[in-house]
């Protein structure tokens, strides 16, 4: 059986004496795309947060084998924050500009794009359609294409793993289930997805796996195993479960 790509033990993180994630025990492959779901509070940006090394912990997490605090190839992780304005107004930075910046922390100093990363930046905004968009301020793009750019940024560095905190929340419909088609895509092509939602309505139209946090884990399996679970019942009820697992016609 192939190793998890994300290992994680016993893991708990508080703050302020107040425990946000209790006991949480995980392994997560290659071939994942993961759903992770639950109530605002429940500990899912904690989750994700604590496994880029930014939160205190107990318990053990291990990336690729190796400790989280032992852990370099941060180039193996994309990371979509929740915020699409992470840039003032002041900062006069195009779409090219922004999508570089996903190569600064594998470029040796002075950290000049070369030719190969010039290459790479030039690849991703076509394989996302945004090429036309290269030299526009990030400030003249409409909520969908600001989005694609975030994204083209987390995917540069060509990662193993694409981590995504809430993607969808300021996208209309249409937008929506036009980037769930290329997270989709990304997936086929074999990069992990973990991917924070409050869609449980329609992420299984999507995702293979479900983790229901509401500061420990509620269910984590697959979709097709909602349907059985006593915790997912006690949780939802038996019949708004049906909803979420995407099993019935």
């Amino acid at each position: 059986m192939k190793n998890p790509i994300i290992s994680i033990r016993d893991l708990s993180v508080e703050f302020n004496n107040i425990k946000v994630l209790d006991n949480i025990n995980l392994d997560i492959y290659q071939e994942d795309f993961i759903g992770i779901a639950g109530p605002n509070g429940a500990g899912k940006s904690t989750l994700i947060k604590t496994l880029l090394n930014l939160n205190n912990y107990t318990g053990e997490i291990k990336l690729w084998d190796m400790p989280l605090n032992k852990f370099k190839n941060w180039n193996y992780i994309g990371y979509l924050p929740q915020s699409l304005n992470q840039y003032s107004h002041q900062f006069p930075a195009t779409v090219e500009e922004i999508v570089s910046l996903g190569l600064i922390s594998s470029l040796t100093w002075p950290r000049i794009l070369d030719t190969k990363s010039i290459k790479k930046v030039n690849d991703i905004l076509n394989e996302l359609e945004i090429n036309n968009l290269a030299k526009t301020s990030i400030h003249d793009l409409s909520g969908g294409q600001r989005q694609r750019v975030w994204l083209a940024k987390a995917l540069v560095s060509q990662p193993k793993v694409l981590i995504l905190d809430e993607p969808t929340n300021a996208l209309d419909p249409e937008i929506r289930k036009v980037f769930y088609q290329q997270i989709t895509t990304l997936y086929k092509k074999g990069v992990a997805i973990i991917l924070i939602t409050h869609d449980t309505s329609d992420i299984g139209n999507y995702a293979k796996k479900l983790l229901l946090l509401d500061n420990k884990v509620i269910f984590w399996g697959e979709f097709g195993d909602i349907c059985n679970s006593k915790e997912m019942s006690n949780y939802f009820g038996e019949e708004a479960k049906h909803i979420i697992c995407h099993q019935h016609e």
